[in-house]
């Protein structure tokens, strides 16, 4: 008995039929896309912010920790510190070079929301104020923790913004943040080594906290 062959041809996708199909792929892939990536959590600016200061407060009490429970701004040249580089406001970047080994990376010293500043790749090629978002509290020392240390420095006082240097703040000054980064807010560093988001209304009081007449900033 000779055996069955089957009729049928075996159907196979056609060119066309295969381009079509890539192209539905595609449209689907793009039209879905969007939608995974903003299910992604996404941490805004001012996080990053919060963490960087954390970080350079850190660095603050490491450097002390070699040098007798003082910052650079309380340290002589002499010894290592930067006392009479910055007791002007000048020269604030002056007082993060000094802690490259802690800080580790120039990374930190930028906030993602500051736009007229740009990120180092390191501390020794033209590392300058450019560099650096922050200012530096000069009269903060580690027996007084709530004294002002660190943060951003985009103030303005009286509606105008301030310039670097030394900015001395009273405290019944009419200091607040200027828009530039966190939508009327910014995040001050404090020598106990916490971080907090301030508000305009905040700020004033949180300078009051420090219980001297007028707090000493060096704005980069």
């Amino acid at each position: 008995m000779k055996p069955r062959v089957a009729n049928q041809k075996t159907v196979a996708m056609t060119l066309t039929e295969v381009l079509v199909v890539i192209c539905v792929v595609a449209v689907l892939v793009v039209m879905i896309s969007p939608a995974v990536i903003s299910d992604r959590p996404r941490k805004s600016p001012r996080i990053y912010c919060v963490n960087n200061l954390k970080q350079i407060g850190l660095a603050y009490y490491i450097w002390a920790g070699d040098h007798n429970d003082k910052f650079p701004m309380q340290v002589s040249v002499t010894n290592g510190g930067t006392m009479e580089l910055t007791v002007d406001g000048r020269n604030a970047w002056l007082n993060i070079l000094v802690m490259s080994n802690e800080l580790n990376t120039p990374k930190i010293l930028w906030c993602p929301a500051d736009r007229d500043r740009v990120v180092a790749t390191n501390f020794t090629s033209g590392f300058s104020s450019k560099n650096i978002s922050y200012f530096v509290g000069l009269d903060a020392v580690q027996n007084h923790p709530k004294m002002i240390l660190s943060g951003d420095d985009n103030f303005a006082v009286g509606s105008v913004p301030v310039k670097p240097g030394l900015l001395e703040l009273s405290t019944n000054a009419p200091i607040t943040w200027t828009s530039a980064r966190h939508h009327n807010a910014g995040n001050i560093g404090v020598a106990d080594g916490s971080v907090a988001t301030v508000s305009n209304s905040q700020l004033t009081n949180l300078f009051h906290q420090t219980d001297v007449a007028t707090n000493r900033l060096a704005i980069p």
